[in-house]
């Protein structure tokens, strides 16, 4: 049976363990610290929790002071808010000047479900990828987002983190690597490459397996670094499958597909489908319907599949 955990609970989990051996690490809140999970490192470190109510703009900018000191901030509120609301501080202050800041975006996607959709941040990866200086992360499951988690607290600099309301399936093992920028193959295929992001490459790995029954081997590619994107990585794919299908749960303008996109154009021509919601905002409803309506399910994933295939 596969085990279900939310990367927002992992997060936090991670936070409470690096807290424990680097006090230059603090977490600051936009009145979310339950939501985000950020409450688990309250709990254990008030004295370096900061609550700034809700201002997110406030949140950040706070931040980048207290990175200014040599301390390690992590900012934590919605996706939607810090990069909608925040996006000013976020592109001058954070990114502009360099700053050692953690902004970590959590209820991000559709999949917040009855939020609606003035929650559901669906175009947190073209916000923050456009912007110079800036590592964009977005972990595939629990295990990747504690891993994550530590390595962007080891580097220096801005770094934007997505994080999910829902529980995620566990796709990797505890051994696997983890090094920001290069992406990791889950499955190997010689007839099509499916490069997704989140939750979407669990729903690549059934899809998979569904075209395999009908004799089509497909690649499948965890990209959890959006930024900076493992270009060699992807043109080795495009190269040696000669189509690719992309799989995110963010808007189709601008985010992972846009980005793999732009790789392939300049340097590995091949045919491209792209998986992710088609021009428009979300609703409310519960997750698992919600990624239906917006066809962003394994079924979805076959049909491009079968589609770019019949492209080459």
């Amino acid at each position: 049976m596969i085990q279900m955990v939310a990367t927002r609970d992992a997060f936090g989990e991670a936070l409470v363990e690096l807290g424990r051996k680097n006090k230059k690490i603090v977490v600051l809140s936009g009145d979310l610290e339950d939501s985000t999970r950020a409450e688990y490192f309250k709990r254990e470190f008030p004295d370096r929790f900061f609550n700034l109510g809700i201002a997110e703009q406030d949140v950040l900018g706070t931040a980048v002071g207290l990175s200014l000191v040599g301390l390690i901030p992590f900012a934590c509120s919605f996706a939607v808010f810090l990069t909608n609301r925040a996006y000013c501080i976020l592109r001058i202050s954070i990114c502009y000047n360099e700053r050692n800041v953690k902004v970590i975006g959590s209820h991000a996607g559709i999949t917040v479900g009855p939020d609606g959709a003035t929650a559901q941040c669906l175009e947190d990866f073209a916000i923050t990828r456009v912007l110079p200086n800036i590592v964009v992360i977005s972990p595939v499951d629990a295990i990747e987002t504690r891993k994550a988690t530590e390595a962007i607290a080891d580097m220096c600099g801005p770094v934007y983190m997505r994080l999910g309301r829902v529980p995620f399936p566990i796709v990797t093992k505890n051994s696997d690597q983890f090094i920001i920028g290069r992406a990791n193959t889950m499955r190997e295929g010689k007839d099509l490459t499916i490069i997704a992001t989140g939750l979407m490459v669990s729903e690549s790995l059934k899809a998979a397996d569904v075209l395999s029954e009908e004799g089509i081997e497909a690649r499948v590619i965890n990209i959890h670094t959006i930024k900076p994107i493992d270009v060699e990585s992807i043109i080795k794919a495009a190269k040696e499958t000669g189509a690719v299908v992309t799989a995110e749960e963010h808007q189709i303008n601008g985010g992972l597909g846009s980005a793999v996109a732009e790789v392939l154009v300049k340097n590995a021509p091949a045919p491209l489908e792209m998986v992710a919601v088609n021009d428009t905002f979300g609703e409310s409803g519960d997750p698992e319907g919600l990624l239906e309506k917006y066809h962003l399910k394994d079924v979805d994933i076959v049909a491009a599949a079968r589609k770019v295939i019949n492209r080459k």
